[in-house]
């Protein structure tokens, strides 16, 4: 058991490095308390790979990637939509709150649907097939949670140099970019399409960001001292 655990955290560990969920973490510490972050990580981590293991040691079957792809996308997208009318929808560019009552939920549901498809679940399922099923399950949680809490660290390094309403746009533009990609790329396996869409609406959104700053150092500028 000591063996699988050590192991799956490793690979988990080391899976984790700049995907996906590691940057879905940095986004919500960008918005709510770490504490809150990294419990929903613990729970969606402790759920979804505790499902993996049974599927892959009392099963031996694999999860069906696309419809849950679709799901995390469309989630995704509303997730967007949703924290980019909190950053812009205030008054007199007032930010809005960075607890919401349903936080911990929020990060719960959309972490959990962001790992079916990812493939730190498929390598749970790998390892849960071969090795101790209760290694596994717990290696694989810690592993996540000692990742993601280096995006935490991140996303609150972040959170004390910029602006509160800057960190609700990038946060939107975030999660936009997360539901393209797993659209185009995990649920209808378009990689080159994903590429360029994603590459567009970043591009697009540094430009937009860029004009509106020059707009308002101008605006700043030309005001009467």
């Amino acid at each position: 058991m000591l063996a699988a655990t050590l192991l799956s955290l490793g690979v988990v560990f080391v899976a984790e490095l700049g995907d996906r969920s590691q940057l879905l973490t940095m986004t919500y510490a960008l918005r709510y308390r770490w504490w809150v972050v990294i419990t929903g990580v613990a729970i969606a981590s402790f759920t979804v790979h505790g499902a993996s293991v049974a599927i892959g040691h009392f099963l031996g079957t694999t999860l069906p990637a696309r419809p849950m792809a679709f799901a995390g996308a469309i989630a995704f997208l509303f997730f967007a939509m949703w924290v980019w009318r909190e950053g812009t929808g205030g008054d007199n560019g007032a930010a809005a709150p960075r607890q919401p009552r349903f936080a911990l939920l929020t990060v719960v549901s959309s972490f959990a649907l962001a790992e079916l498809s990812d493939k730190t679940t498929l390598a749970t399922v790998t390892l849960a097939s071969d090795h101790d099923w209760l290694g596994v399950w717990i290696g694989t949680t810690l592993g996540m949670i000692l990742a993601d809490g280096l995006a935490i660290g991140a996303g609150l390094l972040l959170h004390q140099r910029l602006p509160e309403q800057l960190l609700q746009v990038l946060a939107s533009l975030l999660f936009l970019l997360f539901g393209l990609w797993m659209l185009f790329d995990s649920a209808l396996g378009w990689r080159s399409v994903a590429i360029g869409v994603t590459a567009a609406v970043g591009l697009l959104a540094v430009a937009g960001t860029t004009a509106q700053t020059l707009r308002r150092r101008r605006t700043t500028a030309a005001a009467p001292g």
